[in-house]
């Protein structure tokens, strides 16, 4: 068993699924419901789901929510220090999901802008660490962030890092993106925010830019399977499993967690890639980013 550090956000999500088009100005009908969800703590469900011993660093708040958040990590088995900040409120995102599985989504981050390094947990004996961009982007958690990084570092962790949307990401300025990814051991993303941050054209063009700052470079594309290029010479392309997709909330955190899992266990990067396409398809075939319940070691 791999013992994993999670760093960043966690978030109630509001899904909104709906099947029509939207009536602005007046109502349009849908199925709602409230769930567990931050890319850092969706990979930390899914890395437990997986049966691994993972700890989420994030900040919870002493409200309605963050008491059933820490309820649902204890569910999910996943270690915390079960703290809630007072007098702030948990973050919350609504995810509006269409038809075609598709979501948009409109987070507001309460108290995980917080974030510092007096909520990592004793450094020791941590596999890897994996890091939200939301932590980083936001500018209220970013330098206490950049101070957990340089921690991590010192300890000799390798970090696994995802910037983050595109839409989130327009905000900073590139230098500052490249300075963040030349950090990281691993980088994953998805095809859309590999052209943007490498400002390249094409996805051969991004995998050769990104590459130059990272050793391994994860590329998902949804349908397209994902393609890898490890330091600078290697290029691996891997099918998509077919599935019907329902919601495609939280398909990169299963996508993360899946390779995290095998990459740590067995270092063969095509079978990391085909466990993290496993882990996504299976969480686009439901409601929400949270893997199913039932399976995962006790919390400590």
């Amino acid at each position: 068993m791999k013992k994993f550090l999670c760093i960043g956000d966690i978030m109630m999500d509001v899904s909104v699924v709906i099947d029509s088009e939207i009536h602005t100005g007046g109502d349009t009908q849908a199925f709602i419901t409230t769930q567990g969800g931050g890319a850092a703590a969706n990979v930390a469900r899914w890395l437990a789901h997986l049966g691994h011993d993972t700890f989420l660093c994030s900040r919870i708040a002493d409200d309605p929510n963050g008491i059933a958040l820490q309820h649902e990590l204890d569910q999910y088995c996943v270690r915390h220090s079960g703290k809630r900040v007072a007098n702030e409120k948990s973050g919350t995102v609504v995810v509006l999901v269409t038809a075609d599985g598709e979501r948009t989504m409109f987070p507001d981050s309460g108290s995980n802008s917080g974030l510092s390094a007096a909520d990592l947990p004793p450094l020791e004996n941590f596999t890897a660490a994996f890091l939200s961009g939301y932590a980083l982007i936001n500018p209220m958690s970013r330098s206490n962030v950049l101070e957990m990084i340089q921690l991590i570092k010192a300890q000799g962790i390798p970090l696994i890092f995802d910037p983050g949307t595109v839409g989130a990401l327009r905000s900073i300025p590139h230098a500052l993106i490249h300075e963040w990814i030349q950090l990281m051991d691993v980088l994953l993303l998805n095809e859309e925010e590999a052209l943007f941050i490498a400002q390249a054209s094409d996805l051969q063009g991004s995998l050769v830019e990104l590459a130059h700052a990272a050793p391994i470079v994860v590329v998902k594309r949804g349908a397209q399977g994902a393609t890898v290029i490890s330091h600078q010479v290697m290029t691996l392309e891997t099918p998509a499993q077919n599935v019907e997709v329902i919601d495609t909330t939280g398909a990169g955190d299963s996508f993360a967690a899946g390779f995290i899992s095998s990459w740590f266990n067995e270092g063969v990067l095509s079978k990391a890639v085909e466990s993290g396409i496993s882990q996504a398809s299976l969480c686009v075939s439901t409601v929400g980013a949270r893997p199913p319940l039932g399976k995962g070691k006790p919390a400590l």
